[in-house]
């Protein structure tokens, strides 16, 4: 008998039936990440309803010497929540901690469950009268858990920052199987290392978040959302440069290719063009007001783009006109990562570089990409306003997608990443390192980081059964004490 099947047999006699399944029709969708590109296997899912029955499974787990993998809502880009393909470790679903515990409008606070899907807790928040101010693609899947152990970004960066500044507290259970509490948010609090910032980010190495108390905020009480075509990534920089001067009121800055919107339109058969003229570049911006008695939103925009028409910083623009054409114009640029997919291989990068950098980078970095991987096509887009972008090349045409991916993808990863570094940038912005990342960080990583990273997990996972082969990489030796 395997530490697995007595693991299994030991979970079941102790938490019931319902706390795992070994069916295999219920496991397969998860062991495949959600970009297809990592598989892996598990004889179980682990289904833990609460806290108590994470700790005791960690316990337990920990005493049979057998690591797990958690998984939320399987929406990593890294192949961060996909177990070993040699079936050594069991899967931890925390989709059953569900629950939104509280939400306190009046202190701008929400305790949530590590299974709360992006979508609902945005539901929850909007009935009692505020907002949690984070939004992205995989909203209906992505789930709070999740979130905080990536430390996931996406299109509200600029103005709230990424999970690190949302979270306000932490539960989560370590690999000994004990609880960390900080879900009370205190302003101060200096009892030593920060446990929370700590496991915001850990990609599940470090500890299983079950719980999280978040950082609301007030509801928009309007918004206006323009689409506008500039010549160019620094004339994009210099009008966001422009508008922060102006106001606070700007929540999203994206900046988006003309030829990547054109794929979105090709993927998307009922979307149309937002502007009437063909232009090298686009942006989609966003403003909200909280109060009735601040500018209205739409107003602000239509001075601001209305200047920088005048200057020649943009060349045209338009200001969605309802609701309706608002989400529109958001469909479009949560489309993007999809249609990418849809219109071939390609090898996609998450990378950021000081802002100012940004707009040269985007043209530089992609010509020498096309330069140096003769018929491939470099792309960017992104959060402008945040120094995120992600950056694609595109293979030749005609090349054979899966031989172009195995013989020429690390290459080309390689490559780019070299020229982030050099950029003075990160080679993971917002999607984390799991396993798709984890050589090239050892590669190009600080060596004084990459100690200091190694140490914290030998500190407390000196087994490595928290998530293994993912983010950080511990030698043989480490591993098995």
């Amino acid at each position: 008998m395997t530490a697995q099947t007595r693991l299994i047999d030991a979970i079941r006699s102790t938490l019931g039936e319902r706390s795992l399944t070994t069916d295999p029709d219920r496991i397969l969708p998860a062991l495949t990440d959600w970009r297809g590109r990592f598989h892996g296997a598990a004889p179980a899912m682990l289904l833990p309803a609460s806290t108590a029955e994470v700790a005791a499974m960690v316990r337990l787990a920990g005493e049979h010497r057998v690591a797990l993998v958690p998984q939320g809502g399987n929406t990593s880009m890294v192949g961060g929540a996909t177990p070993p393909a040699d079936g050594s470790a069991l899967l931890l679903s925390t989709r059953r901690l569900d629950r939104i515990r509280r939400i306190d409008a009046a202190a701008g606070l929400a305790t949530v469950e590590a299974g709360v899907i992006l979508q609902t807790l945005h539901e929850g928040a909007a009935d009692a009268g505020c907002r949690f101010p984070l939004t992205l693609g995989s909203r209906g899947s992505a789930t709070v858990g999740g979130l905080v152990s990536t430390n996931a970004g996406g299109t509200q960066v600029l103005r709230w920052g990424t999970m690190r500044r949302l979270v306000a507290g932490v539960e989560a259970v370590l690999p000994d199987g004990s609880v960390h509490d900080g879900l009370t948010p205190l302003p101060k609090d200096n009892r030593g290392y920060d446990l929370d910032q700590l496991l915001i980010g850990a990609e599940g190495t470090l500890g299983i978040v079950t719980a999280a108390t978040l950082r609301l905020a007030p509801a928009i009480a309007a918004r206006a959302v323009a689409w506008v075509g500039i010549a160019d990534p620094q004339a994009g920089l210099d009008l966001l440069r422009r508008m922060q001067a102006a106001t606070d009121a700007v929540e999203s800055f994206e900046i988006i290719p003309g030829d990547t919107l054109a794929r979105v339109l090709d993927h998307l058969p009922d979307a149309r063009p937002p502007l009437g003229g063909s232009h090298p570049w686009h942006l989609l911006i966003e403003a909200v007001a909280a109060t009735p008695d601040a500018e209205a939103p739409e107003a602000l925009l239509a001075r601001l783009l209305g200047e920088a028409l005048a200057e020649g910083i943009a060349a045209d623009a338009v200001i969605a006109a309802s609701e309706a054409q608002a989400e529109a114009f958001w469909r479009l640029r949560d489309s993007l990562s999809a249609a990418e997919r849809a219109a071939g291989a390609a090898v996609q990068h998450d990378i950021s570089v000081p802002v100012d950098r940004m707009p040269r980078f985007m043209v530089e970095a992609a010509a020498a990409a096309e330069a140096r991987f003769p018929g491939t096509h470099a792309t960017a887009f992104g959060h402008l306003g945040d120094g995120n972008v992600h950056f694609h090349v595109r293979a030749p045409a005609g090349a054979d997608p899966a031989r172009w991916m195995a013989e020429a993808a690390p290459g080309v990863t390689a490559f780019v990443h070299d020229q982030v570094v050099a950029a003075g940038g990160s080679i993971s912005a917002e999607h984390g390192i799991g396993q798709m990342k984890r050589d090239e960080l050892a590669r190009l990583g600080p060596p004084a980081r990459l100690a200091a990273l190694a140490a914290i997990k030998r500190g407390l996972d000196p087994r490595n059964l928290f998530n293994p082969g993912k983010l950080v990489t511990l030698a043989p030796a480490d591993a098995g004490k």
